[in-house]
């Protein structure tokens, strides 16, 4: 056996998902109805797919819409022991206007409701890492920058004892 057979190599699951507002900034949570948790549109990237056309294709798939899919916001190690590791993307999904969200079907069933809330009102909604990351990827929309996230949280900075900003 070689050293390259014997080196582990890290196998996380990719995912990719839309950050959407609304025209009064608010941001779209959807209602999976496969798991009780509230989500963001978009899932699993497939083999031969880069995380863009995954979060292009979900969520086509699970709104019905085609909208265009901005820059990337977030990015999220997020270790899951029992379930496996995954790798998180966020990309932006603009203001979607009234037009748009009256074309939003639920074709594939995998959601069944959508609403708008204020970012403020996302800690208790959403698990406390995907609260955590949907605020991340709605700063750095504003800010203009993407951020690097582990378990949802940012990286200590150096020198602050592990505080985050």
């Amino acid at each position: 056996m070689s050293d390259q057979e014997r080196i582990p190599v890290a196998r996380a699951a990719a995912a990719a998902g839309a950050l959407f507002s609304d025209e009064r900034g608010r941001v779209m949570i959807v209602r999976p109805t496969y798991k009780p948790e509230l989500d963001i549109p978009g899932g699993l990237v497939e083999p031969g797919e880069t995380p863009h056309q995954a979060c292009v294709r979900e969520v086509e798939e699970e709104l019905g819409i085609r909208p265009p899919i901005g820059r990337l916001l977030v990015v999220d190690w997020a270790p899951r022991p029992l379930r496996g590791d995954r790798v998180l993307f966020v990309f932006d999904g603009g203001v979607l206007d009234a037009g748009t969200l009256g074309r939003i079907r639920f074709a594939d069933h995998e959601i069944g409701a959508y609403e708008f809330r204020r970012v403020e009102e996302l800690d208790g909604l959403l698990i406390e890492r995907l609260a955590r990351r949907v605020k991340a990827a709605a700063g750095a929309r504003d800010s203009g920058e993407t951020v690097y996230l582990e378990h949802g949280l940012p990286l200590p900075i150096a020198g602050t004892n592990g505080r985050h900003r």
